[in-house]
């Protein structure tokens, strides 16, 4: 691929997102629809275990699965 290619790429992917975005509709999350009850916000601590510990953890623990059920040779 040449670079005229790769530019005229870039710029069809550019614009596409610039146009989605600027189409898409505002979530209007400041008026509560009929029946909305919504809970009680999480916390800093609750908020950084879900979205950051968790996944980590997660990680590891899958990580750890695939290192210890290698069945495969060891090359040394």
């Amino acid at each position: 691929m040449d670079k005229n290619n790769a530019l005229r790429a870039g710029a069809v992917a550019a614009g596409t997102t610039l146009m989605m975005l600027l189409m898409s509709s505002p979530a209007l999350a400041l008026t509560p629809d009929d029946g909305d009850d919504p809970g009680s916000g999480l916390s800093v601590a609750e908020t950084l275990g879900l979205y950051v510990v968790a996944p980590i953890a997660l990680f590891v623990v899958i990580a750890g699965l695939v290192m210890v059920l290698d069945k495969s040779k060891k090359q040394s």
